[in-house]
C-alpha cells in the first residue's frame, strides 16, 4: 500500500480484507490503555506486554486480517520474537473500546476466537466494565462474562494478579 502512495497507513488496520480506520483516541481511551499496560507489566513483566502490536491470526484469516489490539501479553519476551506474535504466543489480548464496542464484541471477537486466543478482554470505557471472552471453539467464545467496575478480574495466565475493574479506568 505504501508503494502505491497511500499515506497515513498507521491510521488503519486490516480486518477481514477491509481497511478499517482506527478511531482517534480520546483521553479516557488513552488513560485506560496506560493503566491497563502498567498493571499488565506488573503482573507479567515489562518485556511480555506489548502495546498496539500487529498480530498474526488463524491461517484461514491471513493475509486478509492483521489486527492491532490495544495490548497483548506474550508467553515469552518480546526481545525473543523475530516476527509478529502468533496466536499460540499470546496469553492475553485486550481491546480498549469506547466508540467501537459493538465491533470489538462481534467481528473482532470472532476473529480472535478463530485464532484460538484463549483470553480476550474488551475494556468498555463508557460502561466501565470488562467483558472477558474465554474458551474459543468453532469460531466463537463459549464463555463471555462481564465484570462491573466494583468487581475483580484476573487473567488466565496469572490468576493471582487480580485487579478491580474500576482501577482500569
Amino acid at each position: 500500500m505504501a508503494s502505491l502512495g497511500l499515506s497515513e497507513l498507521d491510521r488503519y488496520e486490516l480486518i477481514e480484507g477491509e481497511l478499517v480506520c482506527k478511531m482517534s483516541k480520546n483521553p479516557p481511551h488513552m488513560r485506560a490503555v496506560m493503566l491497563l499496560c502498567d498493571w499488565l507489566r506488573t503482573a507479567f513483566g515489562r518485556t511480555q506486554v506489548v502495546q498496539e502490536p500487529t498480530i498474526d491470526v488463524a491461517p484461514a484469516d491471513s493475509p486478509a486480517s492483521a489486527p492491532e489490539p490495544d495490548a497483548v501479553v506474550l508467553s515469552r519476551s518480546l526481545l525473543d520474537l523475530v516476527e509478529h506474535p502468533k496466536p499460540e504466543q499470546i496469553r492475553l489480548l485486550v481491546e480498549v473500546s469506547d466508540t467501537t464496542l459493538a465491533y470489538d464484541l462481534t467481528t473482532k471477537a470472532a476473529l480472535y476466537a478463530r485464532a484460538g486466543i484463549a483470553d480476550y478482554w474488551v475494556l468498555d470505557v463508557n460502561g466501565r466494565r470488562v467483558v472477558v471472552h474465554r474458551l474459543p471453539a468453532d469460531g466463537a467464545y463459549q464463555s463471555v462474562l462481564a465484570f462491573a467496575e466494583n468487581e475483580k478480574v484476573s487473567p488466565l495466565g496469572a490468576p493471582a494478579a487480580e485487579i478491580r475493574v474500576g482501577d482500569l479506568f
